[in-house]
């Protein structure tokens, strides 16, 4: 059941409902605070993998009145995870096969930051064939290296990107295979998101803000800044979820090139970062989270090397049918800058060592090699899933629990 916090900024009252155990105090005054923000219905729902993040807490709820804040969607426009669950036994894939595989998948989903195909892919001309380049682009509002961003919008489509963004295979109890794939819409859909919120920021410039992050943009103020908003974030939404598909795609190709006939019995897609209308001037933004609505079907990954689950959604009115879409971060990054020593969050709590002793005993397939620049990512930085889940039972109900086998992530 959630906890009520609730606090007061120059008269403005906010509450929240966190269904959080584990939450700090940054990420609970930043839920306080947009929850006291100018166009803000209601309480703010937190969700359990709840932690600070940029502009507005990541794993919460938001219903807003006459406008959006930008930066509740965040900057990594529709973020979300797609399953599939295939006809092949896992234990038909000995190590060598999974060791091919993970190599296979790296080499058709390209991955870290700025990383892109050589060439253009063919799911890229599917996509613009039927959605265009994103609106701000197409006319010529996001003016900056325009000509650039079309290029990388259509270069990154089916790719990975970095952070927490991955690839897995991994069993269900009844021994298949699932193939995961967690990514949102790259380059062009962070400078879409910061030029909205930059806009946004502008046009609340005479207003009392409590943060600049809170700014949004309003669908009563002069001009068109909200309907363009509203525009480019759909179409964001569009190709996040169009190159997950593309990538999930590239996944049973390289099952297929094995010898191995991949065909789908369940096929679970869902976004995390974004915002969809209510009712006419009323919008509920969920950042870090999913629709849970009753019957609804979602993806929650635990970190590398822990378990991910398929959820069924309860339809939790006091969460707005919310529920959180991961673990959530309990240390910060902090990779140490390039011949420094110094070093903060994982890096200075954690070693390589640590790190490769709990993925080895999970004995899951990973990118070994890369464990220092992953250490950022490795499972003792994230809330245990099963605390997540234990505090999510009036949310969601459990229906596969997945054990991972091979992850790919991006460096």
């Amino acid at each position: 059941m959630p906890t009520e916090h609730m606090g007061a900024y120059r008269g403005r009252l906010g509450t929240v409902l966190s269904w959080a155990s584990i939450i700090d105090d940054n990420a609970l005054e930043q839920s306080l605070q947009i929850a006291r923000g100018h166009i803000t219905r209601g309480h703010v729902a937190v969700m359990p993998d709840a932690h600070w993040g940029m502009g507005a807490c990541v794993g919460t709820a938001i219903v807003t009145e006459g406008g959006i804040y930008p930066a509740a969607v965040g900057v990594d426009i529709g973020c979300g995870m797609v399953a599939a669950a295939l006809n092949i036994k896992a234990a038909d894939l000995d190590i060598h096969q999974r060791r091919r595989l993970r190599r296979a998948i790296e080499e058709r989903v390209p991955s870290g930051v700025g990383r892109n195909h050589a060439e253009i892919p063919d799911g890229w001309h599917e996509f613009h064939a039927e959605h265009g380049l994103a609106p701000s682009l197409a006319d010529g509002w996001i003016t900056s290296e325009r000509q650039a961003l079309d290029l990388v919008a259509a270069q990154q489509f089916g790719t990975l990107g970095a952070g927490n963004h991955f690839v897995e295979l991994s069993e269900d109890e009844d021994g298949l295979l699932w193939a995961i794939v967690h990514s949102g819409s790259r380059g062009v859909g962070y400078t879409i998101a910061r030029a909205h919120i930059k806009q946004a920021q502008v046009e609340c410039a005479d207003l009392d803000l409590e943060n600049r992050d809170l700014a949004f943009l309003g669908q009563a103020r002069e001009g068109d800044s909200f309907d363009r908003y509203i525009a480019d974030m759909l179409w964001a939404q569009a190709y996040a979820w169009a190159q997950r598909e593309e990538m999930l795609g590239q996944v049973l190709v390289a099952l297929t090139d094995e010898g191995l006939d991949p065909l789908e019995w369940q096929h679970i897609h869902c976004h995390h970062n974004y915002s969809e209308r209510l009712e006419p001037g009323v919008w509920l933004s969920r950042k870090g989270a999913v629709d849970a609505s009753a019957g609804r079907l979602a993806v929650l990954p635990g970190s590398m090397g822990t378990d991910t689950y398929i959820v069924r959604g309860l339809g939790n009115e006091a969460s707005y049918n919310t529920a959180p879409h991961g673990a959530g971060r309990v240390s910060a990054r902090g990779k140490p800058a390039k011949g420094s020593k110094a070093a903060t969050g994982a890096h200075a709590r954690f070693t390589i060592e640590e790190f490769a002793r709990v993925m080895d005993e999970r004995g899951v397939v990973w990118q070994d090699r890369n464990a220092r620049d992953l250490l950022d990512e490795s499972p003792m930085v994230y809330k245990p899933i099963e605390v997540v889940l234990a505090d999510s039972a009036d949310l969601i109900e459990p229906v596969f629990r997945l054990q991972q086998i091979v992850n790919y992530k991006g460096v």
